[in-house]
C-alpha cells in the first residue's frame, strides 16, 4: 500500500483507532472517508475535522451497506482503499444465558460485517489498478482473553479469512493487509485508562511507521502485539494465556 495517494473509506471510524487512523492517513495526503451508524456524530467529525468525507452505514445491515457504496461510487469515484474497522468488545459470563445476545451481537458486527463489507467492494476494487483491502483483527486472535469469548473467536475468524482472502486474490491488483492491533487506550472494554494498554497514539505512530516502511506487507504488528501473535511459535502459548488469564480473575 501506497502511503498517500488513495481514496480510502474506513467504516467504523468514529472513535478510538479508526478515527486517530483517519486522521493519520488524511495528513499524509490521501482522500479519507468515515463510515458510522449516527449522522449527528459524523456530522460533528466533519465539523471538527475538515476535508475528512463521512457517509451513514450500519454493517449489520446489508440494504445499508449497498446505499453506501452506491453514494460513495458517485461522490468518490477513484476508491481505492476500503478499511473494515468496525467492531464491538464486550465480557460475556457463559454461564449466563444472556451472553448469547452478546455473542450473536459480535459475531454479526465483528465478523458478518467485514464479510459484507469486502463482498460489496471488491468488485469495485477489482476494476481498479492498484487497491487495498486492510481487515482488523486482533492480538486476541492468537491467544484469548477469558473474559470476551467471541469476540476472540471473531478476531481469529477474520485472521483466518484474511489469508484465503489474500491467496484468492493473489493474481489481482488487490493488495490484502492484516492490521492486528494490541490492547490499545480506546474506550473499547473502557481500556482508555489501563495501564497494561498501549497508548493510542504511540500505537498509531508505529502503524503508520510500518506501513511506510513496507508497502508490500500482509500484517501490520507493532512490537507490542508480537508476544501475543507469536506465542505459539514461540513456545510461550501457555504462558501468555497464563497471564491473560490472570486479568481476567482480577
Amino acid at each position: 500500500m501506497n502511503i498517500s495517494g488513495n481514496t480510502i473509506f474506513i467504516p467504523g471510524a468514529t472513535s478510538g483507532i479508526g478515527l486517530g487512523l483517519a486522521l493519520r492517513l488524511q495528513a499524509k495526503g490521501n482522500t479519507v472517508i468515515v463510515g458510522g451508524r449516527r449522522t449527528e456524530l459524523l456530522e460533528r467529525i466533519a465539523a471538527e475535522h475538515p476535508g475528512l468525507g463521512t457517509v451513514t452505514i450500519d454493517t449489520t445491515d446489508p440494504a445499508s451497506i449497498t446505499a453506501a457504496r452506491d453514494e460513495l461510487a458517485t461522490r468518490h469515484p477513484t476508491l481505492d482503499t476500503l478499511i473494515t474497522m468496525a467492531g464491538i468488545m464486550e465480557p460475556e459470563d457463559l454461564r449466563d444465558p444472556a451472553s448469547l445476545d452478546v455473542a450473536e451481537r459480535t459475531v454479526d458486527v465483528n465478523l458478518l460485517g467485514p464479510i459484507r463489507l469486502i463482498h460489496a467492494f471488491l468488485p469495485g476494487l477489482l476494476a481498479r489498478a492498484s487497491a487495498t483491502v486492510i481487515t482488523v483483527s486482533s492480538g486476541l486472535a492468537y491467544v484469548p482473553l477469558p473474559a470476551t469469548p467471541t469476540y476472540n473467536a471473531t478476531k481469529a475468524a477474520i485472521h483466518s479469512f484474511t489469508e484465503s482472502l489474500r491467496v484468492q486474490l493473489f493474481k489481482s491488483d488487490v493488495q490484502v493487509i492484516e492490521l492486528v492491533p494490541p490492547a490499545t487506550r480506546t474506550t473499547l472494554m473502557n481500556q482508555q485508562d489501563s495501564d497494561v494498554a498501549m497508548p493510542l497514539e504511540e500505537f498509531l505512530d508505529e502503524v503508520m511507521s510500518l506501513l511506510e516502511a513496507d508497502p508490500k506487507a500482509e500484517q501490520i504488528l507493532v512490537e507490542r502485539v508480537k508476544w501475543q501473535r507469536n506465542a505459539v511459535a514461540e513456545g510461550r502459548y501457555a504462558d501468555v494465556l497464563g497471564v491473560l488469564s490472570g486479568r481476567y480473575r482480577s
